[in-house]
């Protein structure tokens, strides 16, 4: 833990907080750090309202002849969301080790919210196309950003459960899309409800800039030591250690993303890739489509749209029992099982059951599919040490994104032929894989660690977190 003794200089405001009393040892808990997980549990609450918001409008939308959109198109637009997703994704994770955690989160608040407003004013759907891919180059950087902050200031041991209980956020904010969609598009029209998604520039970006302290790994790679060790401080944290630091520089930045493929790593890598490419298409083929293929299996308008409020309830509470689990048993193990339980449920609802027992099926459904994605991104924590950790969560969940990218066309593919059933059962393949994938990652480790390595002095933060 930290050490103590008279508190540091005071800093410039880049640090984020001012620095308080040296914490003693035992203070590094939830408590300590709730004002960084609170502030980021905000910024991906409105990241689940805007992916939401999408696919809760989509059936009004569809209904709109002014908008001239058909089921092919809307599939194609959700693809573009999600590419621009992929490139802000890959491009965060090295760039927030450059310019540091909280500007590029900031910046990816505005652009998600620009984007929204872009959606609201569109009358055709190429702008509304644009809009779309302007609002994923903002979520797909902040996702990363929020998980890397999270796991750095949270304490070592119970990272998957805070992992949990920041994903816990997008759920509510894909219900409070929901309930916007089900409030206002009826009675408004679909454009208010993207309005709704400029709310995050006006909410999350001034609190995010005012209160989110720098993460102190990058406050010491940038020579900030006194910054570094007075942000630790104030959270209970362990002062940074130069392994800690993410390496500066073009040269760093390529080391970074070269580290990805050090032994140990190198065949998780691909693997993690994979896993979080069928976590995607799960959650963003789902969350773009549900309605949708509710409707088109014989549900009504409104209860197809509920599904999409239940099934994130769902995910709710599927986060909080993954990340308990997970610390206990290791995000691998839990990941595994959740992506298979997705398959059967997937199967589920592609079965014609009566409305009451369907709504079971869909909130059972929502407990296993999305914590199945975030427990790769927790078993991801466990593969990649404090320096690489935003690089490799961020490149895990960039090319994860190309299953963004492919669940919404996928969906707008078999909507537009007729056959919207078959995307449940191509979402239990995708289940499936997943569990294969996400399952090889301990293998993989042993296989690609060399015969002896070197002991090297390691930080609690960086040091191994326990079995897989």
């Amino acid at each position: 833990m930290s050490p103590t003794g008279p508190p540091p200089p005071a800093t410039d405001p880049s640090a984020g907080t001012p620095p308080g009393p040296p914490a003693g040892p035992g203070r590094h808990t939830f408590r300590s750090v709730a004002p960084v997980l609170a502030l980021c549990w905000l910024a991906v609450f409105f990241d689940g309202m805007d992916v939401n918001i999408y696919g809760a409008v989509m059936p009004h939308m569809l209904d709109d002849p002014g908008l001239g959109l058909t089921p092919g198109t809307a599939g194609t637009i959700g693809s573009w969301t999600t590419f621009g997703m992929l490139i802000g994704a890959l491009g965060t994770g090295t760039l927030t080790d450059w310019l540091g955690r909280r500007p590029v989160l900031v910046a990816s608040v505005l652009l998600f919210s620009a984007g929204s407003a872009v959606c609201a004013l569109s009358g055709a759907p190429a702008p509304f196309g644009a809009g779309r891919f302007l609002a994923g180059l903002g979520l797909g950087g902040l996702m990363p950003l929020c998980l890397s902050l999270v796991m750095e200031f949270a304490p070592p041991r119970r990272a998957a459960l805070a992992t949990g209980l920041l994903m816990t956020s997008y759920h509510a904010g894909g219900m409070f899309a929901t309930g916007l969609g089900l409030a206002l598009a009826p009675a408004l029209g679909w454009r208010w409800v993207f309005w709704a998604g400029v709310l995050p520039a006006v909410v999350a970006a001034p609190l995010l800039l005012r209160l989110l302290p720098e993460s102190p790994g990058v406050l010491l790679a940038k020579g900030r030591t006194a910054e570094a060790d007075a942000v630790a401080d104030r959270y209970g944290m362990a002062r940074p250690v130069p392994a800690d630091a993410p390496a500066q520089g073009a040269k760093g930045r390529l080391a970074a993303i070269l580290a990805l493929f050090r032994p140990g790593a190198r065949w998780a890598t691909p693997l993690l890739w994979l896993a979080s490419f069928c976590g995607l298409l799960l959650v963003y083929g789902v969350s773009t489509w549900l309605p949708q293929m509710m409707r088109a299996a014989g549900y009504g308008l409104t209860s197809s749209v509920s599904f999409l409020l239940i099934i994130n309830a769902g995910g709710i509470v599927g986060m909080l029992i993954a990340g308990r689990t997970a610390d206990r048993y290791g995000p691998v193990k839990v990941s595994a099982l959740w992506f298979l339980l997705t398959a059967a449920g997937a199967l589920l609802l592609g079965a014609h059951l009566p409305l009451g027992l369907t709504y079971v099926v869909v909130a059972v459904t929502g407990v296993w599919l999305f914590s199945a994605q975030v427990m790769v991104y927790a078993a991801a924590q466990r593969v990649y040490p404090a320096a690489e950790r935003a690089t490799g969560i961020g490149w895990v969940t960039g090319i994860g994104r190309t299953g963004a990218v492919a669940g919404p066309w996928l969906g707008g593919t078999l909507a537009a032929t007729g056959n919207d059933q078959l995307g449940f059962t191509a979402f239990a393949l995708a289940g499936l894989l997943g569990s294969f994938a996400i399952g090889l990652v301990p293998l993989a480790r042993r296989i690609g660690r060399p015969a002896a390595v070197p002991a090297a002095p390691t930080s609690p933060s960086s040091a191994p977190l326990g079995a897989d």
